[in-house]
């Protein structure tokens, strides 16, 4: 392939996108956890995924969910990792098995590391703290410790659409 065309604009968007989604197809070897869910009924997403370019680079590892009222539930069967603060907010990690690993934060948890969860039990309740507005959950989704986007487990990342170029 000639050099000026991997050094294109398009060329360049391309391999980044090919980069942002090599995780996702690296971890589709592996089965996410059946019935994964958003950890709060009826909330929607405030903020998307947006995969950061590098490990070190800007992003948004996760997604932001609201409105959250109270109680904060398991998306998927696992078993929870870590319960505790997190610099200054309360923390869940469940480990679902096969590399795939749940945070969701701010929360007070109900729940201590080594319980069994099932998906939709209760692991806490919405607290204050970190990034996430009041009222608001950040949930965020690893296998094998990538960042994916959570939605891709419920079958609900939006389509992609590319646009003209140049």
């Amino acid at each position: 392939m000639h050099p000026r065309i991997l050094r294109s604009p398009a060329s360049t968007a391309a391999l980044a996108l090919l980069l942002a989604l090599a995780p996702w197809g690296a971890a589709a070897a592996e089965d996410p956890p059946p019935s994964w869910r958003l950890p709060v009924s009826g909330a929607r997403v405030l903020v998307p995924f947006e995969a950061p370019a590098h490990d070190y680079g800007p992003g948004h590892r996760g997604i932001d969910i609201g409105p959250v009222d109270d109680v904060v539930a398991a998306p998927a069967d696992g078993v929870v990792a870590f319960a505790g603060t997190v610099v200054d907010r309360g923390v869940v990690s469940i480990d679902h098995g096969g590399g795939w690993v749940t945070s969701v934060e701010p929360v007070t948890p109900t729940v201590a590391p080594g319980d069994v969860v099932r998906a939709g039990d209760p692991i806490g309740r919405i607290s204050e703290g970190g990034h996430a507005g009041p009222g608001s959950l950040h949930v965020g989704v690893r296998q094998d410790g990538e960042y994916v986007n959570p939605l891709a487990l419920m079958g609900r990342v939006p389509r992609a659409v590319l646009l003209p170029c140049c």
